[in-house]
């Protein structure tokens, strides 16, 4: 194994206390510091453990990560990722949100509408392949194209239609290509879920908090031709869960970190990108907020989408904060100095010193440029926009699509366009009427695209009546119109296809745009990449990319306001924090408990704390032992690892799980579901 770097570089990034080892790294497994594992933790994991823990874990298509937890297809994740299937399959009468769920048997399992869940199975490099298809003197248009082409051959060389699918991954910011190939299960049923109440128990006000008691977790159930799939890699349940210190391995799927960016372009962030993106997210909270007071059944429409937004204008004021510490930016600014002297002392490697002002000057003209049109809320437009581009890209070959477009993303694109979940109408008129506000601050109101759109009458008229027109709520109507092609499509009076065309022209050529500051970025960071390599050396691990990865580090409280906060809480813990906030209702905890406390061991470990190395998307990822056994299940981070999509820190930076004895002793004790319990790890 190549030696693992552990100082400061501008590829990666510094902790806070760079005397002390920290357990960094979103890694690869394919590229597993095992020396560095042995040399700290006193062990390595084999090919065997690697591959079984990798093909043990699933990704979400709506968003977070989870592990098969039985030879039947059981998955275990989060609650709030699963709140997304949970929204869809509840209705005013049975609110599967708010009470919860209970499969008794197979043949009560509810299934999702549009849910989708990826296995890994193999990662192969094709960097070589990738690279060779664009040429030294190529636009960056040029380039984004050619590259475009050859990533969709890869992704199609290794797809089978709803069954397999492959995935180009870019990897150090555009250094290295990996292509994986996915197992894909489109058949998932919900076997269990708990209430609200006590998955997210303390609501908005403990969210990104610590200490935590909740019980975020639920389990769904994959299928294959009409029956439980059987599942050859799946995770052995721990008797006991981790110890003080126990060092404990988290495989998930972060998503999206920019530890890579240089100096500028996280200024582009703190200064424009992020400020931006909190502006939107309050506004649609806030409307989001007004429309629940309506009433019981509109709070419950609105729950999961309020939720979202929430927790990402949470998230996202952390990561702020973090760019608007001097000491991070100080950091950083003094890690990219120190390897741009490097890189600048070297002959052969002076030529990449431009990719740094190539980066400036992207991250300039995207401020420059950061108006256009807002991003859609309302589903039905969404699905509008689809119909438009998709009956278009589909007259092209499959090497120019758009990728979300090609042969390898049809069967996942085409479960979610046609999906028969439950639209809101009176929800989606309320968004797309703040969309309509919206473009009319952004362009003005006497832009002849702001006039066309509203068409001579308030925001709220023209949403009112696209709403009450369109039969895009109608999935077969969706279905028919993609059928007939472009030319059922151009000639439909749907309201909402009117709008999605009048936009398309604009939406692409945005996206043109875009794709080719970021075919610069690309080119750029390969280069600081491989400057990063020749410097330092080449073990080190790359920015997250809603891809596999593997973290670590041991079980550890630490030291908040000269208080010493304890690695786990326990169960009885839970009465406590309800009577210290007694008479607010996100600290209530659910009947089924309160029912239940006699027979609850109170001394059960409920949430802990490690400091594995995670980030937004790693939420449902499970935790497992050197013996590969679960003993968590990740849900949240503290509110000081906010920073990490930016920067590391073991000091007090954590990620939060549910233990496992807490799932394992709810289950049995509060939901007298003794044969899941009795399913679980086997």
């Amino acid at each position: 194994m190549r030696a693992v770097v552990l100082l400061v570089t501008a590829l990666c990034f510094t902790t806070l206390a760079p005397a002390l080892p920290a357990d960094e790294g979103m890694w690869l497994f394919n590229d597993l510091p095992r020396e560095l594992l042995m040399q700290r933790h006193g062990f390595a994991p084999d090919a065997k453990w690697t591959d079984h823990l990798m093909r043990s874990s699933v990704r979400f298509n709506s968003g977070g990560s989870g592990s098969f937890v039985s030879s039947q297809g059981l998955v275990l994740t989060n609650h709030h990722v699963g709140a997304d299937t949970l929204h869809k399959l509840s209705t005013a009468e049975r609110n599967l949100m708010q009470d919860g769920f209970l499969a008794r048997n197979t043949d009560e399992e509810l299934k999702a509408p549009d849910l989708e869940l990826s296995q890994l199975l193999t990662i192969r490099d094709v960097t070589a392949e990738v690279q060779a298809a664009v040429s030294a003197d190529s636009t960056a248009a040029e380039a984004a194209t050619a590259r475009r082409a050859v990533i969709s051959r890869l992704e199609k060389s290794v797809t089978e239609t709803g069954r397999l699918r492959g995935q180009v991954v870019t990897l150090y910011g555009g250094a290295r290509y990996h292509l994986y190939q996915y197992k894909l299960y489109s058949d998932v049923r919900l076997v269990w879920a708990p209430e609200t109440a006590i998955a997210f128990f303390g609501g908005d006000a403990d969210n990104f908090e610590y200490p935590r008691y909740c019980l975020d977790a639920c389990i769904f159930r994959v299928w294959e031709d009409n029956r439980p799939a059987e599942t050859t890699d799946f995770l052995r349940w721990s008797e006991s869960g981790p110890q003080q210190n126990d060092v404990v391995f988290v495989s998930g799927n972060p998503a999206r970190t920019s530890r890579i960016r240089t100096v500028a372009a996280l200024q582009y962030q703190r200064d424009h990108a992020l400020p931006a993106t909190l502006n939107r997210l309050r506004r649609y909270e806030i409307l989001l907020q007004q429309y629940s007071l309506r009433g019981t059944e509109q709070a419950r429409q609105a729950r999961d989408d309020l939720f979202s937004i929430q927790n990402s204008r949470k998230a996202r004021l952390g990561m702020l904060a973090g760019l608007q510490d001097p000491r991070i930016m100080k950091i950083k600014a003094s890690a990219e100095a120190e390897l741009l002297d490097a890189v600048r002392s070297n002959e052969q490697l002076q030529a990449l010193e431009s990719a740094w002002q190539q980066v400036a000057q992207t991250s300039a003209e995207r401020a420059e440029h950061s108006s256009g049109l807002p991003s859609v809320r309302s589903t039905l437009l969404q699905k509008a926009i689809q119909i438009v581009q998709l009956v278009d890209e589909n007259q092209k070959t499959d090497e120019a699509r758009l990728p979300e477009f090609s042969d390898a993303s049809r069967a996942s694109l085409e479960q979610q366009l046609f999906s028969d979940a439950p639209v809101y109408p009176d929800l989606e008129q309320v968004l797309l009427a703040e969309w309509f506000s919206e473009v009319l601050e952004s362009l003005g109101a006497d832009d002849e695209l702001s006039r066309k759109l509203i068409d001579g009458v308030s925001a709220a008229d023209r949403a009112a009546a696209a709403i009450a027109e369109t039969k895009l709520a109608d999935p077969e109507m969706r279905r028919r119109l993609v059928s007939g092609g472009p030319a059922a499509v151009q000639e439909s009076a749907d309201p909402l296809l009117r709008i999605a065309r009048l936009i398309d022209p604009v939406l692409r050529a945005a996206r043109d745009e875009a794709d080719a500051l970021a075919e610069q970025d690309r080119q750029a960071y390969a280069s600081i990449a491989e400057a990063g390599f020749a410097v330092r050396g080449t073990s080190v691990y790359p920015d997250a990319t809603f891809t596999l990865r593997l973290s670590f580090g041991p079980v550890s409280g630490y030291l908040q306001n000269g208080q010493q906060i304890p690695a786990w809480t326990t169960i009885g813990e839970a009465w406590q924090h309800q009577k210290q906030h007694s008479g607010q209702t996100d600290y209530q905890l659910p009947d089924s408990w309160m029912q239940a406390r006699e027979r609850l061991d109170l001394s059960t470990p409920f949430n802990f704390v490690c400091t594995a190395d995670i980030i937004g998307g790693n939420s449902g990822s499970p935790v497992v032992n050197r013996n590969g056994e679960l003993v968590g299940l990740i849900f949240d981070g503290n509110i000081q690892s906010l920073p990490g999509n930016y920067i590391y820190s073991d000091r007090q930076a954590r990620a939060v799980s549910v233990h496992s004895s807490a799932i394992q002793e709810a289950l049995k004790n509060v939901y007298l579901a003794e044969k899941l319990v009795a399913e679980l790890g086997h």
